[in-house]
């Protein structure tokens, strides 16, 4: 069997260096004794003087171990101290034009900038806390096995319990199991012990330490919804009024004279055509009624996207060939193919190629469609309707329920296609053209 190699024992750096410089100094203290003990002296004088060179010797040694040995000594509690996070340790640096004045400069520098980011840390995560603390929407950190790490005022306020109580545990019996598998963000009702409601639901992830982290916010919602709720429903009650108005009152008032001429003895000569003329006109308000109630119906009854690909350079011409009143130029844009419903969005533009025409009409002018693919903010495509008519009207209310500025318009229009680009994640948006004429945007995401 062979043994194995022994290693070869090594001695500390600072007794390398002692040796170092005894071995530098030997050859001159050999020389030194011999010559010491060739000359004329007395032996006691030649022992004393030998005595002294060997001690000079030892000195010299022992002083170039710690010139060596002392600085690396000093590199080595700053460099503990930087790992223990104490910034506080500065080394004295005496000559900066040496080596070993450069090593504790940058050391010391080192040092510095390490504090100031502790302290940039220190500062960012006292504000991020205090901001945690005094927003009103619950935040929630799970590590990888669900267990409550981290929870804020509003956490505590919505699980009714204090963070000491809450931290540790798993989410299934804190109630926010369904949460975190839940799709998000999406609004949700939900009951806790403190509060009970629809809740904004939104999910991230991120690290700590190394370790996975999953973070849950849930915003109540409830008040700002039913605000909004409120707020939509008075609008709407006040155009569904405004209508009802417009053709109950005729109806009424003809009623009346109609009641009154059939009471009426002796009735007149024309009462026939009286009433003929009258039932008209109650017949005509009555059906505005029910086309109004018809496109209130409409509105209410738009079914979800039946998505598949599409090209879009078809589409948009499709489109284009179905207005005849004014000319409908396409200007073709990139070849591309779009996942949407093909029928919700052809409708949308016919409306918007159909508006843009009742306004060229004024003018004498022309439409124009046209389509481009554009990366920023996120990949989209764009589909664009130009008109040359007057531009749009002054008015806040163009994509509010039944709201028109048109004669015999339905007001559900434009409604109608803010409603299908927002069912396909897009936008609808109108402006006025600095060149004149009004234009629509059409942004759906690719």
């Amino acid at each position: 069997m062979i043994a194995a190699p022994r290693r070869r024992r090594r001695f500390p750096h600072d007794r390398r260096i002692q040796l170092l410089a005894l071995g530098a100094g030997l050859p001159a203290l050999v020389l030194a004794g011999a010559l010491l003990f060739r000359s004329d002296l007395s032996p006691r004088t030649q022992w004393t003087l030998g005595a002294l060179v060997a001690i000079a010797w030892l000195a010299f040694a022992s002083s170039a171990r710690e010139a060596v040995t002392r600085p690396l000594q000093t590199l080595s509690n700053l460099l503990g101290a930087l790992r223990e996070e104490d910034f506080s340790f500065r080394a004295r640096v005496g000559r900066r034009d040496d080596p070993l004045g450069q090593a504790l400069s940058e050391v010391n520098a080192l040092a510095q900038t390490l504090r100031e980011q502790r302290l940039g840390a220190l500062e960012a995560t006292a504000l991020l806390r205090k901001v945690m603390e005094e927003i009103d929407v619950a935040v929630f950190a799970f590590d990888a096995s669900s267990t409550l790490q981290l929870t804020n005022r509003a956490g505590e306020r919505l699980l009714g319990a204090p963070a000491e109580r809450l931290i540790d545990r798993g989410a299934e019996s804190l109630g926010l199991a369904a949460f975190l598998t839940a799709e998000a963000p999406r609004i949700a009702e939900a009951s806790f012990p403190g509060v009970s409601g629809r809740f904004d639901l939104r999910r991230g992830t991120f690290r700590q330490r190394g370790k996975p982290m999953q973070l849950l916010v849930l915003a109540d919602v409830s008040r700002a919804l039913r605000d909004e709720e409120r707020q939509a429903w008075q609008r709407l009650i006040r155009v569904i009024g405004h209508e009802l108005n417009n053709s109950l009152a005729p109806i009424r008032s003809v009623a009346g004279s109609l009641e009154a001429l059939v009471v009426r003895e002796p009735r007149p000569a024309d009462w026939e055509e009286d009433l003929r003329r009258g039932l008209s006109v109650v017949a005509t308000r009555a059906e505005a009624l029910r086309r109004f109630m018809d496109a209130y119906a409409q509105l209410a009854r738009l079914p979800a996207p039946n998505r598949r690909t599409v090209e879009v350079g078809p589409l948009v011409r499709r489109v284009a060939g179905l207005e005849t009143r004014v000319p409908v130029k396409v200007e073709d844009g990139k070849a591309a193919t779009i996942d949407i419903d093909p029928d919700q969005i052809e409708q949308l533009l016919i409306n918007l190629t159909k508006n843009g025409a009742e306004a060229a009409e004024a003018t004498g002018g022309g439409v124009r469609l046209s389509w481009r693919l554009v990366e920023k903010p996120t990949p989209a495509l764009e589909i664009r309707v130009d008109d040359d008519g007057p531009g749009l009207p002054p008015s806040a209310n163009l994509f509010v329920p039944f709201f028109t500025t048109k004669p015999g318009g339905s007001g559900i229009g434009l409604v109608l296609c803010r409603q299908i680009a927002e069912a396909h994640g897009g936008t609808l948006s109108l402006a006025n053209r600095p060149q004149g004429g009004c234009r629509a945007t059409l942004r759906l995401p690719r």
